[in-house]
């Protein structure tokens, strides 16, 4: 296991820190689907800036998780690396 795995389950251990962990898993994953579609797609960051018109740096700061983006601006990603953008609403775990 990675020390950054270690150090992970060790601060969630505590109730305060995974509550708040869990908080950003939505954000996180919509983070992690970016960056994935744009590498399977075979595109840089500027190439995909290129295509849709968001500059460059606004790309990086969306794939750094500084920025949230709006659904329209989520389109236009989906639209430069030729996809859609599907939300979806699940059931929560039962606590």
């Amino acid at each position: 296991m990675s020390d950054f795995r270690n150090f992970l389950n060790k601060q969630l251990e505590d109730p305060e820190f995974k509550v708040e962990w869990e908080a950003l898993q939505p954000e996180l994953s919509l983070v992690q689907a970016m960056i994935d579609a744009r590498k399977v797609s075979g595109l840089t960051q500027k190439e995909l800036s290129e295509r849709t018109g968001i500059a460059q740096a606004d790309i990086s700061k969306l794939e750094n998780g500084n920025a949230n983006p709006s659904l329209r601006t989520l389109q236009r990603l989906a639209a430069g690396m030729g996809m859609q953008v599907k939300i979806e609403f699940i059931p929560a775990p039962a606590k």
